[in-house]
C-alpha cells in the first residue's frame, strides 16, 4: 500500500509508504501500527522489517526509514492524513512518483519473487 501526501508541506503530492515518527516509549512496529490507524483507519500487524534506509533530504535533515512487511487485519481505509492511497503490486510502483527516501524500498519490493 502506498499513500499520497497532501499538497501542502514537504514532498507534497508524492507517494510514499505510510508511517510516521516514533513517540517516546514506543517500538518502531508499534509506531507503524499507530500511524496506520491514525492516517488511514486500518488495523495492521507489522510482520518483519523489509528494508532500512538512511536518507538525507537536506544536509541537516536525515531520516531513518524502517520499511516493514505488514499484514492487513481490518478496515477499508480512509484518507484521514493523506490525499489518497492505493494497493499496488510491486511491479506497478514505478508508475508512481515516489518520495526519494522510499525508492530503495521500491527497488527491494520489485526484486522480490511474486506471491
Amino acid at each position: 500500500m502506498i499513500a499520497q501526501r497532501k499538497p501542502q508541506g514537504q514532498q507534497g503530492l508524492l507517494w510514499e509508504f505510510p508511517g510516521g515518527k516514533l513517540i517516546s516509549g514506543e517500538s518502531p512496529a508499534e509506531c507503524l501500527v499507530r500511524e496506520i490507524k491514525e492516517e488511514l483507519d486500518m488495523q495492521i500487524e507489522a510482520v518483519r522489517i523489509l528494508e532500512v534506509v538512511s536518507h538525507f533530504y537536506q544536509p541537516e535533515i536525515q531520516i531513518l526509514l524502517l520499511a516493514y512487511l505488514c499484514k492487513h487485519l481490518s478496515g477499508e481505509g480512509k484518507t484521514l492524513e493523506c490525499k489518497d492511497f492505493h494497493w499496488v503490486y510491486p511491479a506497478k510502483l514505478k508508475d508512481y512518483e515516489m518520495a526519494p527516501a522510499d525508492l530503495p524500498v521500491v527497488e527491494k519490493l520489485m526484486a522480490l519473487p511474486e506471491v
